[in-house]
């Protein structure tokens, strides 16, 4: 039964080592026949949720909101937007989770709002109102032009002019999310008392939307330009990959904020927070700096592993320059979410297939050091889907077709019975169309099946926390090659051997004579043979023994 599976640690730290699982109410389960998922739906698909032996789930936004970017841009810190449900509606969901022993985090969008929202009405009203100085208003050039080059994520200038107050205001985003302003201290009160709210209601964490957007430089300096080539956050397709943000983001007085929000947390037994850190090379030092010292976030993840770069090489270097750049703090690792072309697509290519990777993936993530969040859909093998333009949802992916087709793709909804309408997601049409292929990946479909992907993913799951190595042991390299990742996690005098082949062809990799005789562990699905010193290991195949 789900209420038996054995979850992370009851205490504290409860989140270090934890497994998350990302549920995106707008394509989880359809109560109201709308087409649109909601609360009561996520609350009924809890204890599958639980099943697969996970220890939190992460609800993406649900807030009172005019829905141009799906939710993300908040109008009612404090409210339930009708399309979800109720406050109360939410408070059966926590108590259903808690139930169950899952945490439930839920998303906060401080750095922006909806243009919306009382504040912001309020504050474009006049230069003198008490809300005057609440977000990030600037003169135009002599030229009539924005401040600066600052760019919108979403394509643009990050200035919108305002006709009232003849200002423009900041937007990271769409013009109708202006940003707040983190240098005034009012403003990062009543933030704070929103988070408040969520806590008094039960909450056990919250992940901090885009958390490196808070403050911006107050001056306004332009950004430099970006030298040619480097990893990034965004296509190619998109002009702010063009920038060095040094400026519009990362400024040193977001360490302030976040012990502040530190110190609310601390006010509650357990509570932990998760930072969403967008930086492209450079965003492990910004976790190193927002978790260390444990007077700031509790973990944070990066777009590291989240983007198309699949080796052996590329997941080492992560590990390595996270172990290096991170002394104290900790990070999450995630291979899909709401905003990135689903791992299964991204990855297959070149002899490896969907099926494949998403085999594979589970193991190398179970197998990392670090908490490991999953996306709904992923422990069903979903590939993304191919949406047509006129069936877009997304502001991003309207913006920038053809060449980038958005995040729709991978919002598609979950599907759960193979030969019910729409996937047993709804009885109406859903808000995006659910694809042939997803529902003969539906749950019911795979949840009789030993041999299915969902069966691999409650196995690892099993198997990682079966081995206190695994969930908060040190990791340590032992070789990367072309194609195959060997390293170590230690714990409580427990020592593990992973080792992982990337390639969709069968090698044989030599255990290092100094590490001394390895057991081979029941790994799920792994089919590595261990002969001697030899390890035979198939085309994308892992292998986790101990050492003795």
């Amino acid at each position: 039964m789900a209420e038996t599976v054995e979850r992370a640690p009851a205490g504290a730290d409860w989140w270090r080592g934890c497994a998350i699982y990302q549920i995106y109410p707008r394509s989880f389960q359809d109560t109201g026949e709308d087409g649109v998922g909601d609360l009561p739906g996520a609350t009924a698909r809890l204890p599958y949720v639980a099943s697969l032996g996970v220890d939190a789930i992460w609800l993406s936004p649900f807030f009172m909101s005019p829905m141009a970017d799906m939710g993300y841009d908040v109008s009612d810190y404090c409210a339930v937007d009708p399309l979800f449900g109720t406050l109360a509606d939410f408070d059966d969901l926590v108590a259903e989770a808690h139930r169950l022993g899952l945490k439930v985090i839920i998303d906060q969008v401080l750095s922006h709002c909806s243009d919306q929202h009382v504040w912001f009405r309020e504050s474009r009203s006049s230069r003198d109102n008490p809300k005057a100085d609440w977000y990030v208003w600037a003169d135009p050039k002599p030229d009539g032009n924005p401040p600066n080059n600052w760019l919108s994520v979403f394509g643009g200038p990050a200035w919108e002019w305002d006709s009232t107050r003849r200002q423009y205001y900041l937007h990271n985003f769409l013009a109708s999310q202006p940003d707040l302003n983190f240098h005034n201290p009012d403003v990062r009160a009543a933030l704070l008392d929103t988070v408040r709210f969520w806590l008094d209601r039960g909450v056990d964490g919250f992940r901090l939307d885009t958390v490196n957007y808070y403050f911006h430089d107050a001056a306004l300096r332009p950004n430099p330009p970006k030298a040619p080539g480097g990893a990034g956050d965004v296509p190619d397709t998109n002009p702010y990959g063009y920038q060095q943000h040094v400026h519009d983001k990362n400024q040193p007085e977001n360490l302030g904020f976040l012990r502040e929000f530190r110190a609310l947390l601390d006010q509650y037994d357990g509570r932990a927070a998760v930072g969403e850190v967008g930086d492209g090379a450079g965003a492990l030092k910004i976790v190193a700096a927002y978790t260390g010292g444990g007077d700031k976030l509790h973990m944070c993840y990066t777009f590291d592993l989240l983007a198309p770069a699949f080796s052996a090489e590329h997941v080492a270097q992560c590990i390595s320059e996270f172990e290096t750049s991170v002394v104290d703090g900790w990070v999450c690792w995630a291979f899909s979410n709401h905003d990135v072309q689903r791992h299964a697509s991204r990855w297959a290519g070149e002899g490896r297939t969907p099926d494949a990777i998403a085999r594979f993936s589970i193991g190398l993530i179970a197998c990392l050091r670090g908490s490991i969040c999953l996306y709904q859909g992923e422990e069903l093998g979903l590939p993304e889907a191919d949406i047509a333009f006129e069936d877009l949802r997304d502001p991003y992916g309207i913006r920038f077709w053809p060449a980038f087709k958005g995040r729709d793709g991978c919002r598609t909804p979950m599907v759960w019975e193979s030969a019910a309408p729409h996937g047993g997601f709804s009885q109406a049409r859903p808000w995006l169309p659910v694809p042939p292929a997803h529902r003969a990946r539906a749950v019911d479909v795979q949840s009789s099946d030993a041999g299915s992907i969902l069966s691999r993913y409650r196995a690892v799951l099993a198997f990682r926390k079966a081995h206190p190595a695994l969930t908060g042991g040190a990791i340590e390299i032992v070789e990367q090659t072309e194609d195959v990742l060997a390293f170590l996690r230690e714990a409580d005098g427990e020592r593990l051997l992973c080792v992982f082949n990337f390639s969709a062809d069968p090698v044989a990799w030599m255990l290092p004579a100094n590490l001394g005789p390895v057991e081979a562990l029941a790994f799920p699905g792994s089919s590595a043979v261990l002969d001697g010193d030899t390890l035979a290991l198939a085309g994308l195949d892992g292998f986790c023994g101990r050492v003795v």
